[in-house]
């Protein structure tokens, strides 16, 4: 639909004119100054919300200094935008005209006002058009330039409005391939026989749209020379990146609405050879539903300092979101791009100290901590382990071979093994407790893909087995299981600590407090590394020896044992420099990194939530906590006395009221509106990455991901069709991406063979 300007005496629309147009904006006092220049008498009574999501203002209307061009896709008011250019007196030279705006009523002295504003403006500005037009005489193309600048908007002509419905024609076949999930590229060049032409996934669309009778497009193939492609390559890209801009700014919007939200990244991708970071971003929206959704791919760079400064550039320009909003930020990454993600960490912190550096709830702490140790031996177990679960993931055949295996080892402890048995056929290696599992599970593993390796039967093809055999010698190796079992040990000091944050608000208001007992138990650990390691090497042994597995050290280090003749260092010694020493090391110091004073203090602000305030006897002190936060409260002085009052309400609450026990039901409150500053708490403890998404139907954007990156071949993945199949529900404005497509690419849209390829005459 066309958006109509808000403006008394404008009749411009979005379908006629290349203007911007803004929404009225939700804060109330902005929004009521934006009425009051209007003088619209019909908008007065009217709420921000009503305004903000029915009416516009087009730039007209806005001096040049409140407007920014951040990119070609997108313009923006800046924060403290007014209207303030209005022609208020043209329809009282025609006052038996109807007018759809009523117009505030103007006083004698207002009309006389404004008339000597116009007459001191026009006075201003006649010097410098004598300027322009002595200048124009000299140069006749300048003065052409300005009598279209102008002019006022021209209706389209045929070819014009011809023009613009083949680009539509092309840009919906775009994104129906985006949201169905079809790749630009048909059949590989090596299928196709010598001689015969095959047209890719788009072209074979556009045929068919032309087949079925759409005369816009037949037209233009008729027109189109015989050699060349319809749509060329290079077409195709810009208006992926046309589809891919305007589809995210519809979810940006959204943000910057909302004003705060948190940055997370998941693990690096590869996108047709490229390695990518996919970004997601958490709001709260104008429902009050925390939504964690999907906003594009970022490149990746090896260098640390530049994925940086890129990944800042890309959030700020390009996209255009203000990292002053920003609260939060989290990075699930594998061992490998760790520590470069936590070099991207400390600089955003460096630039924005409230863009708290924390956890992801979707990922369990001891799987984060585990992927972040920077010990190869690690890197090595945790790809292992996610080989073995996707191995046995890939029929239910090999998950019913485990769970035949499982019941004859476990004879003796049935309840064990039907656990173990339902555990196997879930997503454990993202578990808290998936080292445990896996030193439990470990005996079966090896005996199930030993067992598929050297089946007589030959129920399974060469490919199953082979990978069989390739699994079994790496869970079978020595390495592994020292790796696995030390990684047990040591994370089991985290274990009950994890759980607690991805559980109940309560839950994690209290596992901030223990977050001392945790790390002084693993500083013990430190201190007695030598009898802790000893114990750890003895079960890895023990754990062997149950399955006849040989004890060895890597080639590495044996190989240089051989070089140093003198050298004393044993198998157990040479496990506890190089894996339990930095392991529990590193925990430490990414537990006291990940859990800054600021993180703890924001934790400490969930005492807001009703429930936690009941435990607590509602003897609490928000205050002091939510001091880091003062800046973004609508009334900071009245903070003291508004928490007073929250706390009263639900002290003194009637016996069949139960107390909220999470943001999202005390966000949800008919009287929250009552309560600013506690809302706006909420609010942005709602964002952290480190808090979970209570209601799954607003995590989409996660589940689509993953379900694309699954469902998708490497080489056929765009992260372009990306945006559009992740993001198939979101409102897509097809004038909007014609109009920027021609903007942008004028001379190829009037011209669209000029950029063809050729190819062979059919």
């Amino acid at each position: 639909m066309p958006n109509f300007c808000a403006a008394p005496n404008c009749t411009r629309k979005s379908t006629q004119s290349d203007l911007a147009f803004f929404r009225f904006p939700r804060d109330p006092a902005r929004c009521q100054k934006w009425v009051e220049n209007c003088r619209r008498a019909d908008l007065e009574d009217k709420t921000p919300d009503q305004l903000n999501k029915h009416y516009r203002l087009c730039a007209k209307h806005f001096e040049t200094s409140m407007i920014c061009r951040t990119s070609p896709y997108r313009t923006v008011l800046r924060d403290n935008a007014i209207p303030t250019i209005f022609d208020l007196t043209s329809h009282l030279n025609n006052p038996h005209s109807r007018h759809r705006k009523r117009i505030k009523e103007l006083s004698e002295d207002e009309i006389r006002t404004l008339k000597q504003k116009k007459i001191d403006e026009t006075s201003e500005q006649e010097p410098k058009h004598k300027e322009i037009n002595n200048s124009n005489a000299q140069n006749p193309s300048a003065e052409e330039g300005g009598e279209e600048q102008d002019e006022d908007i021209l209706p389209l002509t045929l070819e014009e409005k011809e023009n613009k419905e083949y680009l539509k024609s092309l840009f919906e076949i775009l994104i129906l391939m985006g949201k169905q999930n079809i790749p630009l590229d048909g059949h590989e060049a090596d299928e196709i026989p010598e001689g015969l032409f095959t047209p890719d996934n788009f072209q074979a669309l556009l045929e068919c749209r032309i087949n079925s009778g759409e005369e816009v497009l037949r037209k233009r193939f008729e027109t189109t020379a015989v050699n060349t492609l319809f749509c060329s390559k290079t077409q195709q890209k810009q208006m992926l990146e046309i589809c891919e801009s305007c589809i995210r700014e519809e979810t940006l919007r959204e943000v910057r609405d909302s004003h705060f939200f948190s940055i997370i990244t998941d693990d690096v991708v590869d996108i047709a050879g490229e390695e990518h970071l996919p970004v997601l971003v958490r709001f709260v929206d104008e429902a009050h539903n925390l939504r964690e959704e999907f906003v594009g791919f970022l490149p990746y760079e090896a260098d640390a300092e530049i994925l940086a400064v890129k990944f800042h550039t890309t959030i700020t320009e390009k996209w255009g979101l203000n990292m002053e909003y920003c609260r939060g930020q989290a990075y699930i990454v594998s061992s490998g791009f760790s520590s470069k993600m936590k070099v991207v960490a400390s600089r955003l912190l460096e630039k924005y100290p409230q863009a708290i550096y924390t956890l992801c709830s979707s990922c369990a702490l001891n799987m984060w901590l585990a992927k972040s140790v920077p010990v190869m031996g690690v890197s090595v177990a945790l790809g292992t382990i996610e080989e073995v679960s996707s191995f046995f993931h890939r029929s239910p055949q090999l998950l019913l071979e485990l769970d035949n295996v499982i019941s004859v080892l476990f004879q003796n402890n049935e309840e064990r093994g039907k656990e173990l048995k339902e555990i196997c056929h879930s997503q454990w290696t993202g578990r808290h407790d998936a080292f445990e599992i896996l030193v439990d599970l470990l005996q079966a593993l090896v005996f199930c893909l030993d067992g598929i390796n050297s089946d007589t039967n030959v129920r399974w093809n060469n490919c199953i087995a082979g990978r069989a055999f390739v699994l079994c010698s790496a869970v079978t190796d020595f390495d592994f299981i020292v790796t696995i079992v030390v990684l047990k040990n040591v994370l089991s000091f985290t274990r009950a600590f994890g759980k607690n944050l991805q559980g109940q608000t309560s839950d994690v208001f209290f596992a901030a407090s223990s977050l001392t007992a945790v790390l002084h138990s693993l500083n013990e650990v430190m201190k007695n590394t030598e009898v802790y390691h000893e114990f750890w090497f003895e079960e890895a042994t023990n754990l062997a020896a149950k399955l006849d597995i040989q004890m060895k050290l890597p080639g590495k280090f044996r190989r240089a044992q051989h070089s140093n003749l003198e050298s004393q260092l044993t198998s157990e010694s040479y496990y506890k420099e190089t894996l339990s020493v930095p392991t529990v090391e590193h925990i430490i110091q990414e537990l006291k990194d990940i859990f800054s004073e600021q993180h703890l203090k924001a934790l400490k602000c969930l005492s807001l939530v009703p429930s936690v305030m009941g435990q607590l006897k509602f003897n609490t002190s928000e205050e002091h906590h939510a001091d880091m936060y003062r800046s973004d409260l609508p009334n900071p002085d009245t903070l003291s006395a508004e928490l007073h009052c929250w706390r009263i309400k639900w002290k003194h609450r009637g016996k069949d009221i139960e107390l909220p026990s999470t943001i999202y039901e005390a966000l949800h409150l008919p009287d929250i509106k009552f309560f600013p500053n506690v809302y706006a708490l909420l609010k942005v403890l709602c964002i952290l990455p480190v808090m979970k998404v209570e209601n799954e139907r607003y995590e989409n954007g996660r589940k689509r991901l993953k379900a694309y990156l699954r469902n998708t071949l490497t080489d056929q993945r765009s992260s372009n069709l990306a945006l559009l199949n992740i993001n198939f529900d979101i409102k897509h404005d097809l004038d909007l991406m014609v109009d920027t497509y021609i903007k942008l690419y004028t001379s190829k849209s009037e011209l669209p063979t000029d950029n063809s390829e050729t190819i062979e005459n059919t």
